[in-house]
């Protein structure tokens, strides 16, 4: 099978692609590396079932040509990261949405499955955990633009949803928690690897606000197959799924965990929102999924135990150093 991958230099989109291969597809990526890397999909390039796009996804005309040839599309295209988020809200909006808007017009055209790619973040400040997709939303005020990240994913999932309610388009929408692994870099606020990179280098270790706030990790290698395993299956289709893991840890304790495993002599040290991202900043207090609608439907439960996930994206920044 053809398979096209928007974003797909990305962390995510780069072991999706590896999968694909290694299961026999034929893969093209298209990736404008605006947070995509090269170095991701470069060892990709000698496989002659593997092609990649520098373009983005808002150039209609290419896209046009990529998703007539495909048969399938994992959309993962996207603004990420809390800090790009604020630093660029406009490039955020645009990208998250019109690009979404581009691929659902072109997919309706030639009747191609999509799998949508969005993010816990739509939960926004909802304080009942843990989050199931048919849960409400509530949103922090419009001022603030680490909000806009949230919203451009729903209106995304409103987008998905309305075509296939009314083309009858098979789509499947995710809702992706804390995803870490190999090859994520912590340049734009993803905490694994940025703690990881301070523990190894012997800096300070930067927990924003108090720490208290906690989160669920998942192993890359988890959310790929449950992504597979969703693509293949015909009743998840017009349908909304979380993909994570429920086991909860406060930022503070993990942060200490990374410096325990490193051996670090890091010091950790607490920064306040306003100083690390924008004034009156908001977060979520804790994001844990329910994940039993997911199971229900592929079966899916992660595999990977948080101490496994530490080990391994510590040994990946031991041999990139």
């Amino acid at each position: 099978m053809h398979i096209l991958i928007t974003g797909g230099a990305g962390f995510i989109g780069s072991h999706l692609a590896e999968r694909l291969l290694k299961d026999g597809h034929q893969v093209t990526v298209i990736d404008d590396l605006s947070t995509g890397r090269l170095e991701n999909i470069q060892p990709l390039f000698d496989n002659p079932r593997f092609t990649f796009i520098r373009d983005t996804v808002l150039n209609e005309t290419i896209m046009h040509i990529l998703m007539e040839q495909c048969q399938q599309i994992y959309h993962l295209a996207a603004a990420v990261g809390v800090k790009l988020i604020v630093e660029k809200p406009v490039h955020t909006i645009e990208t998250n949405i019109r690009g979404t808007e581009v691929v659902l017009q072109i997919a309706s055209k030639f009747r191609r499955k999509v799998l949508l790619a969005s993010t816990s973040e739509v939960y926004g400040k909802n304080s009942k955990v843990p989050f199931r997709e048919e849960d409400d939303r509530l949103m922090g005020a419009t001022f603030f633009s680490r909000w806009s990240y949230a919203c451009s994913k729903a209106i995304d999932e409103f987008l998905g949803l309305a075509y296939h309610r009314e083309y009858n388009i098979p789509i499947t929408i995710v809702r992706l928690f804390n995803t870490v692994g190999p090859r994520q870099v912590g340049q734009y606020g993803m905490v694994i690897p940025r703690f990881v990179q301070q523990a190894l280098a012997g800096k300070d270790i930067t927990v924003y606000g108090d720490g208290n706030q906690s989160r669920c990790f998942t192993y890359v290698e988890d959310v790929i197959s449950a992504l597979i395993k969703l693509m293949a299956t015909p009743a998840a289709e017009g349908d909304v799924f979380n993909i994570g893991s429920d086991e909860e840890i406060s930022i503070m304790e993990l942060a200490r965990r990374i410096k325990a495993k490193t051996d670090s002599a890091s010091k950790i040290v607490t920064i306040p929102y306003d100083q690390a991202y924008e004034k009156g900043f908001d977060d979520m207090t804790r994001r844990v999924p329910y994940l039993g609608k997911i199971n229900k439907v592929i079966g899916y439960a992660p595999t990977f135990k948080l101490e496994q996930i530490l080990e391994r994206v510590i040994e990946y920044h031991k041999s990139i150093r």
